[in-house]
């Protein structure tokens, strides 16, 4: 996250609703100076209610009463001791998506319910690895929306990237089998295949992703190489149901989070880290493709809850 200049600038305006909610109410807790049980217990709910989860609340809450029990604080020395704990919790996690030039193509499926930024989070990983210089396609595996499918030709014609698509409603795992052929065949360094994503309709969704996942797997054991969930964090606690829906289907490799700028709930990602341990690779703040950036977790920790500059 730091090589870009400003991004922690960028990232603590992104986080800046959740970082409002998480300090106002440690200032509201802290207005006495002992940290007493009372003081621990409205930290806890503060906690929970940021939507970091019971476990991650009580870890967090645990850890500063062995340390500071009965001493006199302040808020500050809270939310500094805060961004520590919720750092240890995230750096298992933090995790970068490294392409592999020996694979020509690295195969990334692309997952994520309708809604959760997973066709741009696509585009914008196009633009990223064109911007590097390797050779990107794009399959437009979500056949059953055209809006989908427009979406990915429009980054297709801004990165130079290739796109292959075909008739709404057609069969996605056949497309995914021609664009990974026509991949291989020509060289390319990453073929990102995007995914459909009607949660409503979970078992035929499921079955999709799994018969997608099966029709590679023919061409190459390995296939997918990485399989990214992209999660909204504007839906708090839903994020992980997502989570354990998709995980069983789809061997879910690592998440990208977005629309963290949208929401005062932040704190989800921490929740979702602690309790499936999946690597983060990226988070989202923003709409350009800038403002998609490597998941740090000391930075996003300190944004979140309102400590350094």
């Amino acid at each position: 996250m730091t090589d870009k200049p400003g991004f922690f600038a960028r990232l603590k305006a992104g986080l800046s609703r959740s970082t409002q909610s998480l300090t106002q109410g440690i200032t509201r807790v802290f207005t006495r100076k002992t940290l007493d049980q009372a003081a621990l217990d409205a930290l806890e709910e503060l906690l929970i209610g940021a939507d970091m989860g019971a476990k991650v609340a009580a870890d967090v809450v645990a850890e500063i009463k062995r340390t500071r029990f009965n001493s006199d604080v302040g808020e500050e020395e809270i939310r500094g001791v805060l961004a520590e704990e919720v750092t240890k919790i995230l750096r298992r996690v933090a995790k970068p998506l490294t392409i592999r030039p020996e694979l020509k193509p690295h195969v990334i499926l692309v997952a994520g319910v309708n809604g959760s930024g997973k066709t741009t989070t696509i585009g914008k990983l196009a633009q990223k690895y064109r911007g590097e210089g390797l050779k990107v396609m794009l399959a437009a595996g979500d056949t059953f929306r055209a809006a989908a499918v427009e979406q990915l030709k429009i980054w297709g014609e801004r990165t130079g990237a290739p796109v292959i698509a075909k008739e709404i409603g057609a069969d996605a795992a056949g497309l995914a089998f021609e664009a990974f052929e026509r991949a291989r065949a020509e060289g390319f360094d990453v073929l990102l295949i995007d995914t459909a994503g009607r949660l409503q309709n979970k078992t035929a969704l499921m079955a999709e992703l799994e018969k997608m996942v099966r029709v590679l797997k023919k061409m190459d054991p390995d296939v997918p190489h990485s399989a990214i969930l992209v999660l909204d964090a504007t839906t708090g606690q839903n994020a992980v149901a997502q989570a354990e829906v998709f995980r069983a289907s789809a061997k879910i490799t690592g998440l990208v989070m977005t629309k963290l700028d949208g929401t005062a709930r932040g704190g989800i990602l921490v929740s979702i880290a602690e309790k499936f341990d999946l690597p983060v690779h990226y988070i989202g703040v923003g709409e350009t493709a800038e403002d998609l950036q490597p998941f740090d977790a000391e930075s996003f920790a300190r944004a979140l809850v309102g400590v350094g500059a």
